[in-house]
């Protein structure tokens, strides 16, 4: 007898029960040759704001077809990340930047006190990998930008999803997502779809065997 696999269940290969609901996803703009960097020109770096030389069709909206996670999830960023979006989106009232202001958010940050500038948002309190377990034993978690926590969970093998919008822009040097061999796996193409200018990829870990 064949068991179908629900929808929005995921096979972890290295977690001895096998199917757990929930999943970590790491969602980033990235340019062709891997580079992470200020997409969006906010920290003045010299090739910054690549991410927006390419038309609206690329950034607005939805671009990585979260949907209904943005619903039933949370948000985990960076201080950087959480400073940035605490002054846009609070003062939108589109249907994206109202599921953006309602999602829960939990902030990273050692030097942040107060996050009331954008409402739903906490401190992460102590181990940013025991606190995201914990997320996810509850509802999926993404990460949004926030490269240095997307790098902490990649670390720790928690990274169950990535979803890239890749930009036909080749800058050289830059910060990437993938550094080292620590988080390394070997991935599964779930989709690949252009969206103007660019690609949207989806990747997620091998089924276990």
């Amino acid at each position: 007898m064949s068991l179908a696999r629900p929808a929005g269940m995921y096979t972890r290969p290295h977690v001895n029960e096998g199917i757990i609901m929930n999943r970590v996803i790491v969602i980033e703009f990235t340019t062709l040759d891997g580079i992470v960097d200020d997409p969006d020109g906010a920290d003045g770096t010299p090739h910054g704001g690549w991410a927006f030389r390419y038309g609206p069709e690329a950034v607005s909206g939805d671009p990585f077809e979260l949907g209904a996670l943005l619903s039933t999830g949370a948000l985990v960023l960076g201080r950087a990340t959480w400073q940035l979006f605490s002054k846009i989106w609070p003062s939108r009232s589109d249907d994206f930047s109202v599921k953006m202001n309602t999602i829960p958010k939990w902030v990273a940050s050692h030097t942040v006190t107060d996050v009331s500038a954008w409402n739903n948002s906490a401190l992460i309190q102590g181990d940013v990998t025991e606190r995201v377990r914990q997320l996810r034993d509850d509802r999926d978690v993404i990460v949004m930008g926030s490269l240095s926590v997307a790098h902490t969970l990649m670390r720790a093998d928690m990274v169950d999803e990535y979803r890239l919008i890749v930009f036909p822009a080749v800058l050289g040097a830059g910060r990437r997502l993938f550094t080292s061999p620590a988080g390394a796996s070997d991935l599964r193409m779930v989709s690949a779809q252009p969206r103007g200018a660019t690609a949207r990829l989806r990747y997620e870990r091998q089924p276990a065997h």
